[in-house]
């Protein structure tokens, strides 16, 4: 009993020795940079253009009466993810609007959209979209310019649904923190 015994524990000793001497060479990588954030949240205005069968839906769903394109006013929540080294960002937003003022009409919309960011500010993201209209897909694309300490992006989104296609171009700033 003495001797299996004793056989069971070199072998278990000699499988971690097996084991920490594969990791070895994961120990001795380099890590990645750490990555830092930054809080790019501002005011959003802009327009939505609407097709015909959106401007439907929400009479017939909805009682709302709209002519095919609808001002936009709301906040942009957004957080950037970065290096200091790295040529491009991930971001993620929230885009909150009320559509529609003008007409005399409440019009919500709220988007989650996940991306990325250029160094020169080009921007591209895919994310949901919840408005009266229904729920859809937008796709986002635009460009960040910046002015000192201000960012201005100009964004154009397009969100494809079964009620029919609309299109916003957005605008607005926010102040590049540390």
């Amino acid at each position: 009993m003495g001797t299996s015994h004793t056989s069971a524990a070199r072998r278990a000793t000699l499988g971690v020795l097996l084991v920490l001497g594969s990791c070895a060479p994961a120990i001795g990588q380099t890590l990645p940079p750490v990555a830092k954030t930054a809080n790019l949240s501002g005011p959003r205005f802009g327009v939505t253009f609407l097709s015909d069968g959106v401007v439907r839906k929400l009479e017939e769903d909805h009682d709302i009466t709209v002519r095919p394109y609808v001002s936009q006013f709301g906040w942009h929540a957004e957080k950037q993810f970065y290096t200091k080294n790295s040529g491009a960002s991930m971001v993620t937003e929230w885009v909150a609007l009320v559509g529609g003022l003008e007409q005399g009409v409440v019009l919500p919309s709220l988007s989650w959209v996940v991306g990325f960011r250029t160094r020169d500010g080009a921007e591209f993201g895919i994310g949901p979209n919840v408005t009266p209209a229904g729920t859809a897909l937008v796709l986002a694309t635009g460009m960040t310019f910046r002015a000192g300490a201000v960012n201005v992006p100009l964004n154009v989104a397009v969100v494809p649904a079964k009620a029919g296609t609309r299109v916003s171009v957005l605008t607005g700033f926010s102040l590049r923190g540390r």
